[in-house]
């Protein structure tokens, strides 16, 4: 792993520029509910958090995954660098806690949150270490995260998401967006005193890219995704990483 660099930073405007654009659409929301309802179960089963557990949703968008979270009993707060979007979300649910704000200068206390959601969002970061050195601040002891991201071992994430493949769409995707390795991320958590693990998932349908001629090509893709890849032996190359852990002393 090369040392940081200015070509490892998150260009923040970016980010910030290309999410308030599509705060204006309800179609962002990428998953199909049934979809998010399986990325919910998988924070649950894999944090093993209690209910009542203060968590926060890093990268939360419009607080979808943030209202899910407080459907099932835990204590949620939202964050995402995107005015625009916290501004919906707060329109969509005004009783959920949702904040603007930089997941690597996490507006939280030390020690003060029991999980972390990582909605997404290791793969926006060229170089996530800042962003899991946040993570491991606000964690209370024994505190639990749980992070999904597109896998570059997948061959559809590799053909239409990595900048190495000659057939890489930049449509609907910020420049600091990369598919991931789960080893690499797991292993810097791991340089953090984290105790990971790591997992695969497929079956996720997506209901929206950005697109139109990819759109066209969804029920072809998310047919081929839940039927090919729930194979055994395809674990790893499933589109989804879950990269999950607990914080060590």
């Amino acid at each position: 792993m090369r040392t940081a660099g200015l070509q490892d930073k998150q260009d923040k405007q970016k980010e910030i520029d290309f999410f308030d654009a599509h705060a204006a659409s309800a179609e962002y929301d990428v998953f199909t509910p049934q979809a998010n309802a399986r990325l919910i179960a998988a924070f649950v089963r894999l944090s093993e958090l209690p209910r009542g557990s203060r968590v926060a949703d890093l990268g939360c968008g419009s607080g979808v995954f943030t209202e899910l979270l407080r459907r099932e009993g835990y204590a949620s707060v939202g964050l995402d660098i995107s005015p625009r979007l916290v501004a919906l979300g707060r329109s969509k649910y005004p009783d959920l806690e949702l904040i603007e704000g930089d997941a690597e200068n996490l507006p939280f206390d030390s020690e003060s949150l029991d999980g972390v959601l990582l909605s997404g969002l290791v793969h926006h970061f060229p170089n996530p270490r800042r962003l899991i050195t946040e993570v491991r601040r606000v964690l209370k002891p024994g505190g639990r995260f749980v992070g999904f991201d597109p896998n570059r071992m997948n061959p559809f994430m590799w053909l239409y998401r990595d900048r190495a493949s000659p057939f890489y769409s930049s449509a609907g995707v910020t420049e600091n967006e990369r598919p991931i390795l789960a080893w690499r991320v797991a292993d810097m958590f791991r340089d953090q005193r984290f105790r990971v693990r790591t997992d695969y998932l497929a079956g996720l349908a997506y209901r929206y890219v950005a697109s139109q001629r990819t759109r066209a090509l969804l029920p072809i893709y998310n047919f081929i995704d839940n039927t090919v890849f729930n194979i055994g032996i395809m674990r790893p190359f499933r589109p989804f990483v879950l990269i999950s852990g607990e914080k060590l002393q």
